[in-house]
């Protein structure tokens, strides 16, 4: 019998395996689970070189696995972005500004891109335009809010070449003042283009350092215990150009993700030449358990989907939308590929739900898991079409970001069940959670299962009854084993059980026991994929290989890292945070003390530049 070579014991194991739901260890060869059960008997199965990790009674759990996301595009620019996700206030987020902007040399731009909500901020407001141009005189810089619009400042205007002469884009508005100069204002209306195609100008990456971006993309998710994610393309993301980082990551055993891929139409008016040429030089299911071929979408055709900016009027699909999405989901339907539609609302959703139907009554759909994506208003008739067909829905935690402004067009009432993710999950349809980083909102799965169990927006605002929201184990579920449909992998990953991979994490706190506002700041302080140590922090840290210096040197990630959480502090830590604080009281802005304001991110080892390099709100250091 070949020993084990890793087993985990002393941890409270959420197998999410209802035969063997508390086992006491857990034992791991050649990255499978291959024993899931009785200490003793698991240890003493254990080899010369096995190695015997305790877990010291921390809740440990299937490695979380993300069911939309950019992170493909994503990792291409983490490294030049200045991440405010999770950042508690406005005053701590413009210290960050001003630090990334005094480092950040010509002609590169300081990026916010996406990633957080006015609404997380304790003064519930974006910086004026004055604020930024304060800050950043003569850097660009450029901070798009969700998919609603962007603040450039003076620099970044004159940087994408924007003046009174320069026309309103199709869909988009490029804010005036009174003698029609740009004051630095983009707005979608009702689309995103203008965002996207500003954003574009700016510098990129070259080649080694989009690689070395997106290994610390992938490390920072590793923190937040994600092991697999699925890939929904993206504007402005090229296959196969813009694939050839992840590919090289493969191709040298680097990647510490498992990456399903869709493949995104990339020109209007040219979207079934797309399909007809990918599934004719394409395989579906493509590549191996790291980095598969997954389908098509989340764009089909640029006609068939909507837009997802709550604080702009529903739009109405254009009249051809039947007739070009049909094109295309023939061809889909006839090679078996799998596909997936970005629809926000039931009225698209019906609509594309009559070309499904139209097309099974002569190819059959049957055994193609396709489905939506998003759905926030899917009526229960859609729901019930969408059975019928043999589809599912994947939803994500966009209204965490935007419940705001949809309570504010539509009322607190249609917001109640929207999505209304435990109706479709009563009606027996598959569904699965995720978030749809990197722009219109963030890619901390816990800040989703804050909100599948809590009803909660960032900004604290209560969306749903009791009625419609998840009990803590079936909210865990939607992030594991109910992705493996989405995948095409059931029963391959998903659970800690005998014969899946070995994906899991160690949390800091335990997700089952914690009050349902501190779910948003756990983290993973060990992660494993296929048994392999990805990740690790406290008293795991020494088993993690060390992570590569961000590139280039002024990358925002060697000052703050990425998602910014509120920690848990030894008391000794927070005793000699305050210390170095030159006020002696908590911060009015943040309502609680410095402790509690620092984040993992900080330069602990030294607390002063911590203090000085991000900020206090209370503006005394």
């Amino acid at each position: 019998m070949t020993a084990p070579d890793t087993i985990l014991i002393n941890g409270k194991f959420a197998t999410l395996d209802p035969a063997n739901p508390a086992p006491e260890a857990v034992a791991i060869t050649n990255q499978y689970f291959t024993a899931v059960g009785d200490a003793s008997e698991i240890l003493y199965s254990a080899g010369p070189s096995t190695k015997v990790i305790n877990l010291a009674g921390r809740r440990a759990i299937p490695g979380l696995c993300d069911n939309h996301i950019h992170v493909i595009r994503g990792g291409l620019n983490f490294n030049m972005e200045l991440r405010w996700d999770g950042v508690p206030s406005l005053a701590d987020a413009m210290r960050m500004l001003r630090h990334q902007v005094d480092i950040t040399p010509p002609p590169q731009w300081v990026r916010v891109v996406g990633g957080f909500s006015e609404h997380q901020f304790a003064e519930k407001r974006l910086p004026t335009l004055d604020e930024i141009n304060a800050v950043a005189p003569d850097t660009p810089v450029f901070i798009l809010h969700l998919y609603d619009r962007a603040l450039l400042n003076a620099a970044a205007l004159r940087a994408v070449g924007y003046t009174k002469d320069t026309p309103n884009p199709p869909g988009g508005e490029i804010q005036r003042d009174a003698a029609g100069n740009p004051t630095g204002l983009l707005i979608a209306s009702p689309n995103a283009g203008i965002l996207y195609a500003t954003l574009a100008k700016g510098p990129t990456l070259p080649f080694d350092y989009q690689v070395n971006s997106t290994r610390h993309f992938m490390r920072d998710l590793n923190r937040l215990g994600v092991t697999s994610v699925i890939d929904a393309g993206g504007g402005f993301q090229n296959y196969p150009d813009d694939y050839k980082v992840i590919q090289q990551l493969h191709d040298e055993g680097q990647l510490t993700l498992r990456i399903a891929y869709n493949l995104f139409t990339q020109k209007a008016k040219e979207e079934k030449e797309d399909f007809l040429r990918w599934t004719k030089e394409n395989k579906y299911q493509q590549g191996d358990d790291y980095f598969r071929l997954n389908g098509a979408g989340e764009m089909l055709f640029f006609s068939a989907a909507d837009f997802e900016d709550f604080r702009m009027p529903r739009p109405d699909m254009a009249p051809e939308m039947e007739g070009e999405l049909e094109d295309v989901i023939r061809i889909l339907a006839q090679n078996r590929w799998p596909w997936r539609l970005h629809a926000t609302y039931d009225e698209t959703i019906s609509r594309a739900l009559d070309v499904f139907e139209k097309v099974d009554k002569d190819i059959p759909l049957e055994g193609i898991h396709w489905f939506f994506d998003h759905a926030e208003t899917i009526s229960k008739r859609s729901i019930d079409r969408v059975a019928a067909l043999g589809g599912g829905v994947a939803v994500q935690h966009r209204m965490a970001y935007q419940g705001e402004y949809f309570v504010e067009r539509y009322g607190a009432t249609a917001a109640e069940s929207t999505p209304p993710f435990k109706a479709i999950l009563d009606a027996g349809v598959e569904v699965s959670a995720g978030t749809d980083a990197t722009r219109v909102a963030s890619y901390d799965p816990w800040v989703s299962l804050s909100w599948l169990v809590t009803g909660r927006t960032l900004g604290g605002t209560r969306l749903y009854p009791d009625a419609n929201c998840l009990d803590r184990e079936t909210a865990l579920r939607m992030w594991t084993e109910k992705v493996t449909w989405f995948s095409n992998e059931i029963g391959k990953k998903g659970q800690i059980k005998i014969g899946q991979l070995a994906d899991l994490a160690v949390l800091d706190r335990d997700f089952f026991s914690i009050p349902g506002d501190e779910i948003r700041q756990t983290t993973s302080v060990l992660t494993l994929l296929g048994g392999r140590v990805v990740w690790g922090s406290e008293e795991f840290g020494p088993l993690a290989p060390p992570p590569p210096k961000a590139m280039p040197d002024w990358s925002p990630v060697n000052s703050f890292g990425g998602y910014h959480k509120e920690a848990s502090v030894p008391n000794s830590v927070q005793r000699a945070a305050v210390a170095s604080c030159d006020c002696d009281i908590g911060c009015a802005v943040h309502g609680h003390d410095h402790a509690q304001a620092w984040t993992a991110s900080a330069p602990v080892s030294d607390l002063k530049s911590f203090w000085g390099a991000l900020g206090c709100a209370c503006w005394t250091v």
